[in-house]
């Protein structure tokens, strides 16, 4: 519908009605009254679009915590949760920079929740979210207010880049404080990183490693990228996207709104006019729903009481050069 407008000052006009027609449910704000029209221009339901409610509180978060002097940061963040992340290319994580006037839409992972077998599954599919919630251990992405915080970059091993030669994988996680719902972020360990893991099959003489254990020896194994795939629970972003974008969050705090909280899952599900969900993912999954901590914690303590993880075996020592 939006493309098929010639005029780009009707186009704009157009989308910044919509925006305030979809979220006048919520209290006016001077993030939803003053869309710049370069960013206006980027508002829609298409993929490397942001939805009006998703940029409308994603912009709001963003100059309460500048206006209040918790972040300095000239870029804010945003997340859709609702869209696939395979579908049309899963750009549903956008950074936003109103200084320099840039917009960017790149892919990003989702929680991949659990299947506690024998007691209740909860797990989301690759493609789209079903299942949200914010309970310990429940691998599940939340929506709602985040501030990005600081910074941990751990050595997990060396994996084989050629023939001869052997490199570092070190990962950097950037931790999130959120807030109301999304408070468990810091207690669940649910940040930003990319999307990348090395899954160690063995150990390996390198005593001059600056990272071997006391014994000289180092983790060997193969580096595996799963972006736009699940994660525990954290955004994750394909390598190169994160590689631009964590430095702009280095010692430098950021806001970060994730869509959708539980009020907008319950209205989803009650058919509320104007409740705003990515229609094709709503057509794959049905309804969504949201699992609180207060239902679900208690089911998952009692589920790994009673099957506790087995620690895993030592690597073995690799073999060949």
């Amino acid at each position: 519908m939006f493309l098929s407008l010639h005029s780009s000052g009707f186009r704009i006009a157009l989308l910044s009605s919509l925006l305030l027609a979809l979220c006048a449910a919520q209290p006016a704000t001077a993030a939803e009254g003053d869309i710049p029209a370069w960013l206006a221009a980027n508002v829609g339901t298409g993929d490397g679009q942001i939805a009006p409610i998703v940029l409308a509180r994603a912009r709001e978060l963003y100059l309460k915590k500048t206006a209040d002097g918790t972040v300095k940061n000239s870029c804010y963040f945003a997340m859709d949760a609702t869209k696939a992340a395979d579908m049309g290319g899963g750009q549903r994580f956008y950074t936003i920079c109103e200084g320099s006037q840039t917009f960017r839409a790149v892919p990003v992972g989702h929680g991949s929740g659990r299947n506690l077998k024998g007691t209740i599954n909860f797990a989301n599919g690759r493609s789209c979210v079903k299942n949200f919630g914010n309970a310990m251990d429940s691998n599940l992405t939340t929506g709602g207010a985040y501030i990005t915080r600081e910074e941990k970059t751990s050595f997990k091993g060396y994996y084989r880049v050629s023939a001869k030669e052997n490199a570092v994988f070190k990962r950097t996680f950037i931790q999130f404080d959120g807030e109301g719902e999304a408070a468990t972020a810091r207690a669940r360990e649910i940040g930003g990183h990319p999307s990348a893991l090395l899954r160690a099959t063995c150990m390996r003489k390198k005593p001059d490693s600056p990272y071997a254990d006391k014994d000289g020896m180092v983790p060997f194994g193969k580096l595996v990228d799963y972006s736009g795939g699940r994660s525990n629970g954290c955004t994750s972003w394909a390598p190169a996207d994160a590689r631009q974008i964590i430095p702009m969050l280095n010692g430098n705090p950021a806001t970060l709104y994730i869509y959708p909280e539980s009020k907008d899952i319950a209205a989803v599900r009650k058919k509320d006019p104007g409740a705003y969900w990515n229609a094709a993912c709503l057509k794959q999954i049905g309804a969504p729903k949201f699992w609180s901590n207060d239902v679900l914690g208690p089911i998952i303590a009692q589920y790994e009481s009673a099957n506790p993880v087995r620690p895993d075996d030592p690597l073995p020592i690799c073999k060949g050069p």
